[in-house]
């Protein structure tokens, strides 16, 4: 059943973007936010799709720790599921993302058709200073930035060095840390096609001020809230866990509710 589910979404899928994708091409003279607000449309279709197909479900916990202006948001990256979902639990937002994804046919394409943070990893150094320079100009337009610090989407129980970027960028801005957590990687794991029904907790942590604090701090402010409350949510994927954290290695490309909890189902 889980493999039927899974082939259907794929169609529908292919089915969904590919028309998306061309309609971005054909707006590319409507202005930013046009396009953002436009092609973004595919978000609730496609979170639909992963509901009523997959049956892979969502609930989110701490809304209420959204600040009321643009921000950074550092998340656990364990899917492509979080990729699409957190465009439907934030507010309007943009993502840093490696500069080959804009040569995906269709997917690609449509990404490149909406205000982003594309950047050159092979870039060094000056790949750092696009991060900051193009996340304030999305900042300062009143979007949101998502960055995944770990880098890459890494396995349920595991953990990989958290990159300062996110918090650099923030630094420099002069906007606020949101830090998220959550278990996508249960139900759609990394490079796999078959997807697993189940619900999946978001939790959005206290945002974190910059003001008065190095960005290495901010960033390990962080990670240490991410991880803590990663073991407190999902225990069972850190029971064998020692006395440090587990890294996985290679690079890409259940929960008791507490106080506050927005029960929204996606």
């Amino acid at each position: 059943m889980h493999l039927i589910r899974s082939f259907l979404f794929a169609i529908i899928l292919a089915l969904v973007t590919i028309p998306y994708a061309l309609f971005g091409i054909l707006i590319f003279w409507a202005p930013p936010m046009t396009r953002h607000r436009l092609i973004t449309t595919w978000v609730p279709i496609m979170m639909w799709v992963i509901r009523h197909v997959l049956g892979i479900r969502y609930r989110v916990i701490g809304r209420e720790n959204l600040p009321t202006t643009p921000a950074v948001v550092l998340s656990k990256h364990q899917s492509a599921w979080e990729t699409i979902a957190l465009q439907q639990i934030l507010p309007p937002l943009c993502y840093v993302l490696k500069r080959e994804l804009l040569r995906v046919p269709f997917f690609g394409w449509g990404l490149a058709s909406i205000p982003g943070i594309a950047i050159d990893r092979s870039a060094g150094k000056d790949a750092m200073s696009q991060v900051v320079e193009q996340g304030r100009a999305r900042l300062k337009e009143g979007l949101w930035v998502v960055v995944f610090p770990e880098g890459t989407r890494v396995a349920p129980g595991t953990t990989r060095r958290y990159m300062p970027g996110g918090a650099i960028l923030a630094k420099r801005a002069g906007v606020p840390v949101v830090p998220v957590a959550h278990n996508a990687g249960e139900f759609w794991r990394r490079n796999a096609f078959i997807k697993r029904p189940g619900e999946i907790v978001v939790s959005i942590g206290p945002m974190i001020a910059v003001k008065g604090e190095k960005a290495e701090a901010v960033n390990a402010r962080a990670e240490a809230w991410i991880e803590a409350e990663m073991r407190r949510l999902f225990p069972h994927h850190y029971a064998g866990e020692s006395a440090g954290v587990a890294e996985e290695g290679g690079a890409d490309d259940e929960v008791v509710p507490s106080p506050g909890e927005d029960q929204e189902r996606a």
